[in-house]
């Protein structure tokens, strides 16, 4: 199950983040999204439902560093990009 980590410090490593979560069991991978310094949120990746379900109920709310941690689910990733607007189909343009 892949866990949604928000309001992190924005000075917290992976290996931290994974070490919090490893108390509640085995976590295969863990990702917090840089762009130049941390974006303030991350993904935990534990391959037990129960045990994962366990880490979101136990660490949502739970304070980092000063900081209150949202943990849930992850949603599904959507397809991304811009979506296309207007009402109808592109016409060719003429010129």
């Amino acid at each position: 199950m892949r866990i949604y980590v928000g309001n992190l410090p924005y000075d917290v490593t992976e290996e931290e983040l994974r070490a919090e979560f490893a108390d509640f069991g085995e976590v295969t991978s863990v990702m917090i999204p840089k762009n130049g310094r941390s974006k303030g949120f991350g993904f935990v990746d534990m391959p037990s439902h129960s045990e994962a379900e366990a880490a979101v109920s136990a660490m949502n709310g739970k304070t980092l560093r000063d900081r209150t941690l949202v943990v849930s689910e992850a949603r599904p990733r959507t397809t991304g990009g811009r979506e296309e607007r207007g009402g109808g189909p592109r016409r060719e343009r003429r010129y």
